[in-house]
């Protein structure tokens, strides 16, 4: 409706796209070495993603910002060793090593994305995404999927300068909105993200197709908690409503 002023910020990798090509490329490609290592490939590709997450928000928070795909690169052969491989260069190649970034390019849409989407716009909210990606890499993701997102709504912390969940990455787009009847959602699979976003004036919606656990104990509780991301479009309509 005309004068309807609400939006839904996503995260995006991770939340609107899935890892599951990351996880089964590994296992094609190492899952037999890693088995004679007794280590789990999965959870090699846990490890090292997440030490790519820390190391890029560690890095922001100093004051260095470093693209997350750069890091990642980086610390291959770190998280190798410190999984129980004593001799990394040995163990993998960077043929291996690209062999895996190129199958983190080539990321899937979650197929359930432009129901969801489609809900919301179709409820007067306006879709925006903020990543910590790269938007020509993140922005392939969603084109490759058939998903609409206007690059003007496409926010990434490469031109903010800073990584989420620094409160200044949020507020940076928070700050575009006319705040005159505002209603203004942040929906994420990871419980950090909605909850540094809901810190700086966000409600905050949570999809569980990732980390299944919500950790309210350290989160702290999400206005919309949902299973997958129809779901979560339908509890922010409906939360909307009783604003």
């Amino acid at each position: 409706m005309p004068g309807e002023n609400k939006h839904v910020v996503f995260d995006v990798v991770g939340t609107c796209i899935s890892y599951d090509n990351y996880f089964d490329a590994i296992e094609e490609r190492l899952g037999d070495r890693f088995r004679a290592q007794n280590i789990g490939s999965r959870l090699f590709g846990y490890c090292w993603m997440e030490a790519g997450e820390r190391e890029y928000t560690y890095l922001s928070l100093s004051g260095k910002y470093i693209k997350f795909f750069d890091i990642f690169r980086s610390i291959f052969y770190r998280t190798l060793l410190q999984a129980g491989i004593q001799e990394p260069r040995e163990f993998a190649s960077d043929d291996d090593l690209e062999f895996l970034l190129q199958s983190y390019r080539s990321l899937k849409a979650r197929p359930s994305l432009a129901e969801c989407w489609g809900k919301l716009r179709n409820a007067s909210f306006t879709v925006w995404c903020l990543t910590a990606g790269d938007t020509a890499r993140v922005g392939g993701y969603l084109k490759a999927g058939g998903v609409e997102m206007p690059e003007d709504n496409f926010v990434s912390c490469d031109t903010i300068g800073v990584g989420k969940p620094e409160p200044s990455s949020y507020k940076y787009i928070l700050d575009k909105f006319d705040q005159k009847d505002l209603d203004v959602w942040f929906a994420a699979a990871h419980m950090w993200d909605a909850a540094g976003a809901k810190a700086v004036g966000f409600r905050g919606a949570w999809c569980s197709v990732w980390e299944k656990e919500q950790c309210t104990d350290i989160f702290g509780e999400m206005d919309v908690v949902a299973a997958d991301l129809p779901a979560m479009a339908d509890g922010i309509i409906e939360a909307s409503t009783k604003k």
